[in-house]
Parts: structure tokens; sequence; C-alpha cells
């Protein structure tokens, strides 16, 4: 037997495939060994849906046929944390990415916003790249101006088709030498574009969305870390809805910087920003120098805490 600290790559049924952390720059030709946890709890895991996220470093013992046992799961830099309605709980999508995109699209499905004010919230961090996905199609002024203001709250932005080769070279430069992971709804194009980064022969499976209800089918099942050539990417499953993680409500304001400037200023403190007389950032969305659609963000967000099990944030309100 012997013990290594490696990556999960994916997981599967409560297996784990891992990877030699030393051996990630190569994934493609890198060892991997199919590993369970060692027990029925992981030690330092508590009130999460998962113990193990694609992108943990783990210590794993391992045995004979490319098998071997996890035994311990090391602290996370980053995360990307969703709400899980239906166990009632938080849970990790991604672990210790140095990037996360957060993907929409001008239509087909349409261009969401709350969608990706949400994403920003549960990227807890960690430095995200918002891109905007088939450009070749109709946006409205409107929209485009809501997709640009993320850039004046000093968020990095890229718009694109994925079938548009010099967009994918471009998109590529920026991904060099880092561990991305792709987050967005259904039917965006998340798979596409994955498929057409990463290159070779290892496609992800993509299908066209549903026409009835303008929303994407599930093609990508369970999250799965690619070699991409200079770089590794994670594709996750497409989400028709996205909750934000559990926190303290009074966090929340802290993942929207507009909010910064008026910190301190409110008549109460601490300040919810909602029905509290003298508030700042009421103050700031009146006079339009906080964009309403996204003072809406936040009020759904505090609201879908404050409410649970119950949903605010369905993309269906």
């Amino acid at each position: 037997m012997k013990e290594i600290t490696g990556v999960v790559v994916r997981g599967i049924n409560n297996i784990y495939t891992v990877v030699p952390e030393n051996q990630m720059m190569q994934l493609s030709t890198a060892s991997s060994y199919f590993c369970r946890i060692k027990g029925k709890v992981l030690n330092g895991v508590r009130d999460s849906y998962n113990p193990l996220a694609v992108g943990d470093r783990v210590i794993a013992s391992i045995h004979a046929n490319q098998e071997g046992m996890i035994i311990s799961k090391l602290p996370r830099h980053t995360s990307f944390d969703r709400w899980n309605a239906k166990r009632s709980m938080n849970q990790t999508l991604v672990a210790n990415m140095d990037l996360v995109i957060i993907m929409s699209s001008v239509d087909a499905p349409p261009f969401r916003p709350r969608f990706i004010d949400r994403a920003l919230v549960c990227a807890q961090h960690t430095p995200v790249l918002i891109v905007l996905n088939k450009c070749d199609l109709d946006f409205s002024e409107a929209e485009y101006e809501r997709f640009c203001l993320y850039e004046t709250l000093e968020y990095d932005i890229f718009a694109m088709s994925a079938f548009d080769d010099s967009g994918i070279k471009a998109l590529r430069s920026r991904l060099m030498g880092k561990m991305v992971a792709v987050i967005g709804q259904s039917g965006v194009g998340k798979s596409t574009l994955v498929n057409n980064l990463v290159g070779g022969d290892i496609q992800q499976k993509t299908q066209e969305i549903s026409q009835k209800y303008q929303r994407g089918r599930h093609t990508t099942n369970h999250a799965l870390l690619l070699d991409a050539q200079g770089f590794t990417i994670v594709d996750t499953p497409g989400m028709r809805e996205l909750l934000i993680p559990h926190l303290d409500v009074y966090e929340v304001a802290d993942y929207f910087p507009e909010f910064r400037k008026y910190r301190g200023k409110c008549n109460f403190q601490p300040c919810l920003h909602l029905h509290e007389p003298d508030c700042a950032v009421k103050q700031a969305v009146e006079s339009g120098a906080v964009h309403e659609d996204r003072y809406e963000s936040y009020l759904r967000m505090i609201a879908s805490i404050e409410m649970r099990p119950e949903s605010w944030e369905s993309e269906r309100t």
C-alpha cells in the first residue's frame, strides 16, 4: 500500500476517481485510482450534501488494481456552493478552482441575469469570468446594458459564440495554467464550449434545447475534470435553477460590490436594506446609483434564505 496526495477528477455513486496531484498538468496520461471513502463518514465533513467534490485535494491509501481508500480531505481554498433544496443543505459542485466561468446566452435559452447574480454569490469569492454565448443571435439594448453592468462592477466579462474560432482562441489564452470550472443553465452551450476548448477525442454530449419551454435538456449528468492542453476544465451539470448557499442573511450584501460604498451609512446598523428607514442602499436604488434589477436580485436572495425550504429563486418566477 502507498499513500498519495491526489485530486478528485470525477465522482459517481460514491466512487471517486483520484489522480496524483503532481500529475495534474499531464492529466490525459496521469495515473488514476478508483477510491471509496474510508468508513461511513469522512473526517472533517459535516452538514454538507456531498463529502467530496471534483477538485478536492485528498489523502488516499492506494491498494491493488488501481483502487484505494480516501482517508481525509485537505482544506479547500475556493469552492462553488449552492443550496440543495431536496436535502435542505449546502452542496459543493466544484472545489479549488482558480477561475469559475459563469456562462449565459443571448437567447435559446433567454438571457437571465438573475441566474448570474446568484452564481456570483455561489462562487464564494472565487475569481469569475462571465461569458455570454450565442452572440450571433439578436440581443436587446436593455439586455446588453444589463450584461455590461457586470463590467462596471469590476467583474470580467467575455462575449462570444462557442462556434467562433477566434473567440475560442481568445478565451483559451485567458485560461492557460488554471483549473477552471464552467457553470451555467442547461442549454447555454457549456458542453459545446468545453468540447471546443478541450478538442481531441474527449467530447461531452450536447443536445438541443426544449423548444416548448425554452430551457435546456441536461446532457452532462456529473462534474468531470478534463485536460485542455495547458489548463484543466470542469464541465458541470446544467441547471434550470440555482439557489444560493445558506449563509447569514447579513452576509449576502457583501457579494454586491455596488453596496460597499454605502457600508456604515445606513441609519440602522446592521442593516438588511429591506424595510429599514433611512437606508443608504435603498436611497441609492431610488436615485439610480444602484441598478434596480440587481437590488431585486438581492431581495430575492434574502427571501430565499428566510423562507427555506421554499424557494423564491426558481427560474420559473
